[in-house]
């Protein structure tokens, strides 16, 4: 039986030899080992305890926000949850700086996840959809800024993994970058917020509390215009 078994191996490790020899499947596969690393990385570095993360701003000293923004943006291209860096931001920050550096470091996360997607799975990806997965990466290319706010909003996959699987897509760098930091707004300014109150409880009062109800406003009320604006594009002119 094993020895039946094997000339049906060959073809099978032909195929994955030739793919190998392509330089677009070396790149993919460098980016699955790379997002791979990342998780398991994840699973055995200890997380910090939040109760000490204000004495970091302290120890930074200048640097803070330089720190925060370039820091945030590479803890989330390596997979780590949103939620967490912002609410770091905000334990070490406070509820007003913490959501401007939280909002930096997804702007610059998802240009880098962009682009490492672009430069290592886009040649991989375009070299293969056919059908339905054509027509997905059509939908991709043409989508608004409106599009990526969905996608963003939607809970299919974490801020970088979402910032990588982009980057192999057609979809355009701009209407990304734009959707993201929209989509990113709300729960920066939230979770900024409820960060700050669990590092140093009694700190948050309603004056603090404002600012993550009028960036959730201003996120819907910029969302509800592209909306409209994409339902104009799509009727055209009457």
């Amino acid at each position: 039986m094993t020895g039946a078994a094997r000339p049906g191996r060959r073809p099978v490790a032909r195929r994955l030899v030739g793919l190998l020899r392509q330089p677009s499947a070396r790149r993919f596969g460098l980016l699955l080992m790379l997002l791979a690393g990342f998780g398991v990385t994840l699973l055995l570095v200890p997380r910090p305890d939040p109760a000490e993360l204000p004495r970091l701003a302290d120890a930074l000293g200048g640097y803070g926000p330089v720190a925060a923004v370039v820091g945030g943006a590479l803890l989330l291209v390596a997979l780590v949850p949103r939620t967490f860096v912002t609410l770091a931001a905000g334990a070490i920050f406070g509820p007003v700086q913490g959501p401007a550096y939280a909002l930096g470091a997804a702007l610059l996360a998802a240009a880098l996840g962009f682009t490492v997607g672009r430069l290592l799975g886009r040649d991989f990806v375009a070299e293969r959809v056919r059908g339905r997965l054509a027509r997905l990466d059509g939908w991709f290319a043409r989508q608004s800024v409106f599009g990526v706010i969905t996608v963003r909003l939607l809970p299919i996959a974490g801020f970088g993994l979402v910032s990588y699987g982009y980057g192999t897509t057609a979809a355009r760098i701009l209407p990304f970058l734009a959707g993201s930091v929209i989509a990113s707004a709300p729960t920066a300014i939230g979770y900024a917020a409820i960060g700050a109150a669990v590092s140093s409880p009694g700190s948050i009062n309603w004056y603090a509390a404002a600012p993550a109800s009028l960036g959730l406003i201003a996120s819907v009320l910029i969302i509800h215009r592209w909306w409209r604006a994409e339902r104009q594009r799509r009727i055209g002119p009457s």
